[in-house]
Parts: C-alpha cells; structure tokens; sequence
C-alpha cells in the first residue's frame, strides 16, 4: 500500500499578535505590540491594499538579529477567521520542497532541481530535469488577494511579470516545457483567475501563453499560526467570464 504523500510544510511559529498601523514603504510596516509601537519587516512589495488596513490583526516573528532596524518580521494578517501569509519568499519554498519530494502532480517524473537559473534577461525560478534529461522551466508567484473564493493575480500591474511569460513561451518555442505556478498564501480559494481589473495585459499574456503550450497551475495553502503547507491544486479559469 502506497503511504499518503506527506504535503511540504514551513514551520512559523513561535508568531506574536500585534495590531497593524501603517505601512512607512513597500518594506516596513508599523505595528503594536502588546501595547508598545515597533516596526516590523514586510517581506512583499506588492500593494496588499485590501489586506493591510488599519487596524487589522496580524501576526509577527520577533527579529532573530537585535541589532535589525525592525524588529520584527511580518508573517501573517488576519481576515476574520482566516489567515493569509504576507511573505513573498514562502510560494519559492514550498515548491522547492514539494519538487524535491516529487509530491506535485504532472511534474512528479521531474528529478533534479536547479533554483534561480538565468536565461536571457530573465530569472526563472526553477529549472526542472528528468532521468530522460527532459527539461522543464517553472516560475513561481505568490499570491495573497482573494474575492468571492477566486484568488487574483496580479494585485498591482507587474511588467517583470509579463517578461517571465515572455520567456517561458520563448523556451516552449524551442523545444523546451514550461509553467507557471501561481501559490494561493490562504486556504479560502477554490479557483484562480488571472487580476483582470488590476492589468489586462498580464491576463492577455497569461492566455497567450497557456495557448502556446505554457502549463498555468495554481495550489492553495493551509495556513495556520504555526505553519504554513502546500495544499491542493485549484480549478484555473483565463477567461474572466468564468468562475
């Protein structure tokens, strides 16, 4: 009997809950904890617009270095009774532990993997290789909005996005497998659609590059105060109509 595949996980405890105020830059946030103001590190340039308001609960790492100019790291924020993870590095390291355990379906017979591999003007996440020496290149994206049980992407308009598109349909062009693997950071999605409100021209992108061969994937996250995991595919929908 096959033993269940045990999903990639990354511990993020121990967390303290802190009350969000502000966010000074696309790095730094201000936040209270236990009564007393700090600042804490936001590993995500993106906009989080509808996530980080004031006010809002979210959930903080201490800093392991003292002599840091924040003092904390901003782990997680707090909608209602779900949690989202705000950290930008986290999709790259799940995906790169699920690859090394060949738990991720339709690229299971994928081996050895190289991280952050240069071709051309771009950096793709992930190159992939079989024991036939079959290659697949794979991107990753972190994506944290979600309405209605769709999760979006992107939530601000993402030039560096559409050129890794770019890339990977050129690399399809020549004879190579390629893919997109976008990691929903809560667990309240049920699909995933490209952020047609936010930039049309990624969403044109991203179906002219599923049409040129491109591989579009998307899992959400079982998120807790102690741990983040790798969870189940969802459904993908390119055309905006859909849901």
């Amino acid at each position: 009997m096959d033993l269940p595949i045990t999903p990639p996980c990354i511990s993020l405890a121990p967390l303290l809950q802190a009350t969000f105020l502000e966010r000074e830059n696309r790095f730094r946030v201000r936040i209270q904890v236990a009564g007393v103001l700090a600042t804490a590190h936001l590993a995500n340039p993106g906009r989080l617009k509808e996530l980080l308001t004031p006010g809002c609960t979210v959930w903080v790492r201490r800093a392991d270095r003292p002599s840091r100019k924040t003092a904390y790291d901003l782990a997680l924020v707090q909608q209602g009774e779900t949690l989202i993870s705000v950290d930008a590095h986290v999709p790259n390291r799940l995906l790169y532990m699920a690859l090394q355990s060949a738990s991720l379906a339709g690229l299971a017979k994928y081996t050895q993997v190289q991280a952050e591999v240069t071709v051309g003007h771009s950096r793709i996440d992930f190159l992939l290789t079989s024991p036939q020496r079959e290659r697949c290149w794979l991107e990753a994206k972190s994506v944290t909005l979600v309405q209605g049980h769709k999760a979006l992407f992107p939530d601000a308009p993402t030039k560096r996005g559409r050129r890794h598109l770019e890339t990977l349909m050129q690399l399809v062009r020549q004879g190579e497998q390629a893919a997109v693997g976008f990691v929903i950071q809560r667990p309240d999605a049920v699909a995933f659609s490209p952020n047609d409100a936010t930039d049309q021209a990624f969403r044109e992108a991203l179906r002219v590059a599923a049409a040129s061969g491109v591989k579009i994937l998307a899992w959400r996250c079982a998120v807790t105060t102690d741990s983040i995991c790798l969870g189940s595919p969802v459904s993908v929908y390119l055309d905006p109509q859909r849901s």
